[in-house]
């Protein structure tokens, strides 16, 4: 009898185990490293380009130029979340995402081939959104009002940001052609770089630029972003590995090169440096090194950081005020990840230090892809952005008033001064 019960009880006890066993468990060590990277990169996002922003303009504009970035924020959050990460990672073409993960349904226990759950990853990216549509409105500063800026940057996030993160991340045509992208040098800055400067140029010049009122503001703001960087590059690692602590190290020597490089340029050009100045050529660094973070060696990366910086500064001052981008976006982000995805290609050979390309590509044929990377992305980003723009322009007006510039965008649109704290 016992033996029986025994026998007819034994598949009972035995289905849990092999139950558990074929459940696929996240290693708590790594989900807690992607989840801490998700907020650094929102801390970059946020409150970093929130202060750099403010602190680069106007005191009478300082408060809505803070007030653009977080309701932008916000929105991009929403719709990451409804669709944007549907259309970027849900199986689909080659060209977009599918409709798997709308609202965020059916994600996986782990991410395909990590040892961190879906969400995590959701989390991570959801951030380097907020990055990339916040960069926005620092490019078009002092002269857009709140309403047409959230509207276009929430229709430049399914239009231009989504399709280009299937393409090269998603497992789109880009990446089948070999394009790399280590942490965002393509995917997130050009994008929105060469956005940003098809957005100025249809929104036009400000009737006076009269200079950022707080460059303490901006610096702090350049610090976070600098603290947040780590994130934004560590995260790629999936990981509390080797690749992310590399990774950090190779983007805070980047930075600090680029920081340099930027000054020097600087006090040839003016005579001076400048905190701006220094703020701009380590962010500039760091966008250049995001290509290759975890592929180059310490040396490539301060070399990386130091030309990325040099050539920006120097196109600097070449353009003058040619393009009126008051965050200087397009400069720093935009060229900055030009030089970057293109510097990857000789600093990522083990003779420089990097670690080598992998099997079955060659140094031309990683040229040919970075070059096809970067300028369909460019231009996908340019048009994208002006006909978006256009079209927006004809329902809903984009400029303030003359008046209203004049009088500065808190007390026009708020009513409020960003120093009466009343």
């Amino acid at each position: 009898m016992h033996r029986l019960l025994a026998f007819l009880l034994l598949p009972a006890l035995m289905a849990p185990q092999s139950a558990m066993a074929q459940v696929a468990v996240a290693d708590s060590g790594d989900t807690a490293w992607m989840i801490l990277c998700g907020v650094l990169v929102l801390l970059a996002a946020l409150p970093g380009l929130i202060l750099r922003h403010a602190g680069l303009v106007h005191a009478r504009s300082a408060l809505s130029v803070g007030m653009q970035g977080l309701v932008v924020a916000a929105g991009v959050s929403l719709l990451w979340g409804i669709v944007g990460y549907s259309l970027a990672y849900a199986p689909g073409s080659g060209w977009l995402g599918g409709r798997a993960h709308v609202l965020l349904a059916d994600l996986g226990a782990l991410r395909d081939g990590q040892t961190v759950p879906e969400s995590a990853f959701v989390l991570f990216q959801m951030g380097l959104a907020i990055f990339a549509a916040c960069l926005l409105p620092g490019a078009v500063a002092e002269r857009v009002r709140l309403g047409w800026m959230t509207v276009f940057a929430l229709l430049w996030l399914l239009l231009v940001y989504a399709p280009v993160v299937h393409w090269v991340w998603g497992g789109g045509w880009l990446a089948g052609l070999g394009v790399m992208d280590f942490a965002g040098a393509l995917v997130v800055h050009l994008c929105a770089g060469f956005s940003a400067l098809a957005l100025t140029l249809v929104v036009g010049k400000r009737r006076t630029v009269s200079g950022g009122h707080a460059p303490l503001l901006g610096l702090a703001g350049g610090a976070l972003l600098w603290i947040g960087w780590a994130g934004i590059v560590g995260g790629w690692a999936f990981g509390a590995t080797d690749n992310a602590a590399t990774a950090i190290l190779n983007a805070h020597f980047a930075a600090c090169a680029g920081a340099f490089g930027w000054m020097l340029v600087e006090r040839i050009d003016l005579g001076r440096v400048t905190a701006t100045g220094a703020v701009s050529g380590a962010l500039t660094g760091m966008v250049a090194i995001s290509a290759s973070v975890a592929l180059v060696g310490p040396g490539g990366a301060m070399a990386i950081g130091l030309i990325a910086a040099l050539l920006c500064r120097v196109v600097k001052s070449l353009l003058g005020e040619r393009i009126d981008d008051t965050a200087d976006v397009f400069l720093i982000h935009g060229l900055g990840g030009l030089v970057g995805m293109l510097l990857l290609i000789p600093f990522v050979l083990p003779v420089l230090g990097g670690v080598g390309f992998v099997a079955g590509i060659s140094l031309g044929g990683a040229f040919v892809a970075q070059l096809i990377g970067i300028a369909v992305v460019a231009l996908w980003g340019m048009a994208g952005s002006a006909i978006i723009a256009l079209m927006l322009s004809v329902i809903v007006q984009a400029r303030i008033g003359a008046r209203e510039e004049a009088e500065g965008l808190d007390l026009a649109q708020h009513g409020q001064q960003s120093w009466d704290f009343r």
